[in-house]
């Protein structure tokens, strides 16, 4: 799975959002608000080009106080909603 192009995360009025860029983005228009940790694992998602639900949860119990199970969970759950937003693939 990659995150795809033509989406980046913004700070606007203080909030952490992905919002539509160019041409590849031209149907989204949206922002999509997220929490700190959202956040990380989207920027860690770039850093690493390439991922899965179970690179993401290791790289997360690495920064974070969280159990190996509760990350993966949580990261599937986030993950599921940016596929049925069209912005992983």
């Amino acid at each position: 799975m990659k995150r795809k192009d033509g989406f980046v995360l913004r700070e606007v009025c203080g909030e952490k959002v992905i919002v539509g860029e160019g041409l590849g983005a031209i149907d989204f228009g949206k922002l999509l608000s997220l929490n700190d940790t959202a956040a990380w694992l989207w920027n860690k998602a770039g850093e690493l080009g390439e991922f899965t639900a179970e690179t993401l949860a290791d790289a997360l119990c690495e920064v974070y106080e969280v159990s190996s199970e509760t990350a993966l969970a949580d990261v599937k759950s986030l993950l599921a909603q940016w596929e049925e937003l069209g912005i992983v693939a």
